[in-house]
């Protein structure tokens, strides 16, 4: 993975050092903070559908990345228990997308967080919403 200089938290540059499948899409870590994040991804001609349009399941997954980010505060595992996304805009070729995150509510080990995930010009191209759950496990 590229890392940027990025302030952050430990756990969560721990988990995105061993992150391969984030890597291989070269996305870039911008920050890091608990109950935050904000990610940013170089859309290339491997990414496009069969419209010439970003596949789905690349901005997808740039969402994720930011939002496992943004809930794994501490040294406890905390996974994804679900989430949605609506995509609102097409990207191409050549744009950079970028997935900021952000916590929304937090109740014992159960977290909601939102990530919008935004083009060159800081227009929305997908609303992602992300449920996480804290295990008990230890990275």
């Amino acid at each position: 993975m590229t890392q940027a200089p990025a302030q952050g938290s430990s756990a969560a540059e721990a988990m995105m050092a061993r992150d391969r499948a984030s890597r291989a899409l070269g996305m870039v870590v911008e920050e890091s903070q608990p109950g935050s994040a904000r990610v940013r991804m170089l859309v290339r001609d491997d990414m496009l559908n069969g419209f010439d349009v970003t596949h789905g399941g690349f901005v997808f997954a740039l969402a994720d990345t930011a939002f496992a980010i943004a809930c794994n505060e501490d040294e406890r595992i905390t996974l994804a228990a679900g989430a949605d996304i609506v995509f609102l805009a097409p990207t191409t070729s050549g744009q950079t997308l970028t997935a900021t995150a952000r916590v929304r509510a937090r109740a014992g080990r159960t977290g909601v967080y939102d990530v919008t995930v935004t083009d060159d010009d800081g227009r929305p191209v997908a609303e992602f919403r992300g449920r996480s759950h804290k295990t008990t496990r230890t990275a």
